[in-house]
């Protein structure tokens, strides 16, 4: 198989917010955007952590191979022109002319190879590592301009993989003079590609970013508007809501519905909403490893708690925004989320009848557990409760749920899932009905064999049906109960213009003055 792409260059109540101040947000002045983050920046290097937070930062002071346009859902060059699949084990990546590291050196293909080879490597201890091990070989320095990656199997997202998660180091970042290795070199001391330098780092309290007048201008996260960017980490949400009414700060995400309505209504303050790739669920224990003979083995009886959920009320209730009801095992925007699959509407009758003829007029005991979004697992657990199931809801800390799971201890729970923002349903089909993770419960083979033989294939058409077929079957066998998709809320400087987009990741550096 040859197959060759490139690209052409081109919590404060309502009543105190009345009386609060109201001054000039965004300081236009010094064109400079200030961001707020609950979450502690301690480490500049994306190549090492994983929180939404750092995605964020990663956006605006690095760069990959490859880009993603959540317009068009198409992975798009960045410092990369295009590749060409050699084979299906061999990908030529061509690099483009002109980029520049923020100290000023030209960007070469040994550095390329360098950053890829170091992540896979058994000393590097990378968090980008899980990403692209699992098909990457070897990245070697083909000609002036090209880097040539030699893959372990066949791999359908290997561009998705570049464009996401590795971010391009100078060759021997990693390393000391002496050669050893230094995995947090680029913790406090970053030279990254992205459209801006990092001018001052405090860990944990403030990160300040100018925009890098030789970032490159084909990236397609041109324009750039915004000159100066100030991240502060501001711990207490509260804290965060009085800074923005009083302008110490532009912009903060994460806000609760409650508070992002009620500040949205100040006149110097916006509330943005998005969708977001996050959906709610249920993963019930189909296969019994709780209990061989219980009610949850019963398909008749899983799809009863199918119908018994409101899913419309919780998505416009609970969550607002951009929710939706879900359907499916994966967000209705991913490549290969069919949605021709059974679908359960709301139908408590209709639920108690199949509960009755299963076996269970009167219902049953059921432990479920959460860990996030109680107000979720409670409106679920009403509602189950109103066509007879008996809910002890249990929610604990999320460790506490990983270590029950893991034991296989947990007869169903509510779980959410943001694929890290990457819209194909492989982000959330391969973690949980792979044959290995405990999040699968109900151990299907005809599911397990479809998810990963749909990894592993270059076929787009074959990836749709493979994912088709394995998405039917969790319905029909009601698997899952689908809840919602997730929505999120920002609350924004009314002098700043801040755009969405369907995947909800947040793109400051497409934030710009009005």
């Amino acid at each position: 198989m040859k197959l060759t792409h490139t690209w052409l260059a081109g919590g404060l109540a309502a009543s105190a917010l009345a009386g609060a101040p109201v001054t000039a947000a965004a300081d236009r002045a010094d064109d400079t955007l200030r961001v707020a983050f609950a979450e502690e920046i301690l480490n500049l290097d994306y190549n090492y952590t994983t929180k939404r937070e750092y995605i964020l930062l990663a956006d605006l002071i690095d760069e990959g191979l490859f880009g993603y346009d959540p317009e068009t859902n198409e992975y798009v060059p960045s410092v990369a022109t295009g590749f060409e699949y050699v084979d299906d084990l061999t990908v030529d990546v061509n690099l483009r002319d002109g980029v520049a590291f923020h100290d000023g050196q030209a960007l070469t293909p040994s550095d390329v190879a360098y950053t890829y080879n170091w992540i896979i490597d058994e000393e590097s201890e990378s968090q980008a590592k899980g990403t692209i091990e699992r098909w990457l070989d070897s990245a070697d320095v083909l000609d002036e301009d090209t880097v040539r990656f030699n893959l372990k199997t066949e791999y359908p997202l290997v561009i998705r993989d570049m464009a996401r998660r590795v971010q391009i180091r100078p060759e021997g970042s990693y390393h000391d003079e002496n050669g050893e290795p230094v995995q947090d070199a680029m913790a406090t001391e970053h030279n990254g590609l992205g459209p801006y330098r990092v001018a001052s780092f405090s860990p944990g309290e403030e990160v300040v970013l100018e925009r890098y007048e030789g970032y490159h201008e084909e990236s397609p996260k041109n324009p750039i508007e915004i000159g100066n960017v100030v991240i502060r980490n501001i711990p207490d949400m509260g804290t965060q809501q009085a800074e923005l009414m009083s302008g110490g700060i532009d912009w903060m995400f994460k806000v609760s519905r409650d508070v992002a309505e009620s500040m949205g209504a100040a006149p110097n303050v916006n509330h943005v909403t998005s969708t977001d790739l996050r959906i709610g669920f249920l993963v019930l224990d189909a296969f019994g490893h709780t209990d061989p003979d219980g009610p949850l083995t019963d398909k008749t009886v899983r799809q009863a708690m199918n119908h018994a959920v409101n899913r419309p009320e919780i998505a416009q209730f609970l969550m607002g925004g951009g929710s939706q009801a879900v359907h499916t095992a994966c967000h209705p925007a991913q490549f290969g989320c069919t949605q021709q699959v059974p679908v359960y509407n709301y139908d408590p009758e209709r639920a108690k009848e199949l509960l009755a003829e299963a076996g269970y007029p009167d219902g049953f005991d059921l432990e479920l557990w959460s860990y996030r979004d109680k107000p979720i697992a409670e409106a679920v657990s009403a509602d189950f409760e109103a066509v007879g199931i008996d809910v002890s809801l249990r929610h604990v800390k999320l460790a506490s749920l990983n270590e029950a799971r893991a034991n296989r201890d947990i007869q169903a729970y509510f779980g959410t899932w943001g694929s890290g923002g990457t819209p194909d349903t492989a982000a959330i089909a391969r973690v949980h009905f792979n044959d290995t993770s405990d999040r699968n419960m109900s151990n299907n083979p005809e599911v397990v064999e479809n998810v990963l033989a749909a990894e592993v294939t270059g076929d787009q058409e074959a990836r749709l049906r493979l994912y088709a077929e394995a998405l039917t079957t969790i319905a029909e066998e009601a698997y899952w109960v689908p809840l919602v998709s997730y929505a999120q809320n920002f609350l924004v400087s009314s002098e700043v213009d801040f755009p969405t987009y369907q995947d909800g990741l947040p793109r400051i550096y497409r934030a710009g003055w009005k």
